[in-house]
């Protein structure tokens, strides 16, 4: 390269390199100066502060001023709602895992509070969305056919709040919501009966039935289940318990496809190839 071109190279890549540095250096002094501004001011006016942020929905923000609260009020009612508030806002932002942490600090350290019964409430919500990944937001894929380990930690922590504290505000909340996670639970054990009577595997498949059955009665696919019951003990040549299956099948859900012969109803291969497509099984096609 010609020297005399090469020289305006560089002058630019060092101004390009200093505008950088500037700008870096100026978000550093804007946090920190964010941060002095709440050095030694008062603890109801710190936590008003936070309140005022998180009320506009300034979830970061919000944070930032419950922790320089804690930090420099370590004790009293104001630091204990702060931890509350601080939990929240972890969950609003997605922070799972500081949200989590959080909650079993102030839970350890504040087991008698009056507010305990919200935090296990909380913590069942944290746990609920936990390990959602992008695509499952944004393709609307099943969350019955993912790792159930965080779902049933929420059913948990649910299960604490309506039976510690059946009389508080959160008790009505966390039963609807153990109802919605039992039925996730229970579609779950359909799939993967499905998954079983797609291999063949009728034995097995009659066993995740009568789990579903026996675990989560009154769920939404108990139907489902006695249906699959049906079809696996229909190919396995016992027409005997399939009769039965039927006959309970025809009594709870008259019309059930799998009375009509037309059950399961697998979804297209096509379809499971494609990326964009939200993801479909034989339960879904069956009642579309």
């Amino acid at each position: 390269m010609n020297p005399r071109l090469a020289s305006p190279f560089r002058a630019l890549a060092r101004t390009s390199v200093l505008l950088l540095l500037a700008a870096l250096v100026a978000t550093g002094c804007s946090r920190n100066t964010r941060e002095d501004e709440n050095e030694g001011v008062p603890a109801a006016e710190l936590y008003q502060k936070g309140h005022d942020s998180m009320r506009m929905g300034n979830w970061s923000n919000g944070a930032m001023t419950f922790r320089r609260l804690v930090a420099q009020y370590p004790y009293g009612p104001y630091t204990e709602q702060a931890l509350i508030e601080t939990a929240y806002a972890n969950y609003k932002m997605g922070n799972n895992e500081e949200a989590i942490s959080g909650i079993d600090r102030f839970i350890r350290t504040y087991p008698t509070h009056q507010n305990i019964a919200y935090m296990y409430y909380l913590r069942g919500l944290v746990n609920s969305n936990r390990d959602t990944v992008f695509l499952q937001r944004v393709w609307s894929l099943d969350s019955s056919r993912r790792d159930l380990a965080s779902p049933n930690q929420a059913y948990a922590d649910f299960n604490t709040v309506t039976d510690r504290y059946p009389n508080s505000r959160y008790a009505a909340d966390a039963r609807q919501r153990m109802v919605a996670l039992r039925n996730t639970f229970a579609r779950h054990e359909i799939e993967t009966g499905l998954y079983y009577l797609r291999r063949e595997a009728y034995v097995a498949a009659a066993q995740r039935a009568t789990y579903l059955l026996e675990t989560y009665p009154q769920s939404e696919y108990q139907n489902d289940a006695v249906a699959l019951l049906a079809v696996s003990y229909a190919r396995l040549g016992n027409d005997t318990l399939a009769a039965d299956a039927r006959r309970v099948l025809e009594q709870n859900e008259p019309d059930h496809p799998a009375l009509s012969e037309n059950w399961p109803n697998e979804p297209w291969k096509i379809r499971r190839l494609n990326p964009f497509a939200t993801e479909r099984t034989a339960i879904d096609s069956d009642r579309d």
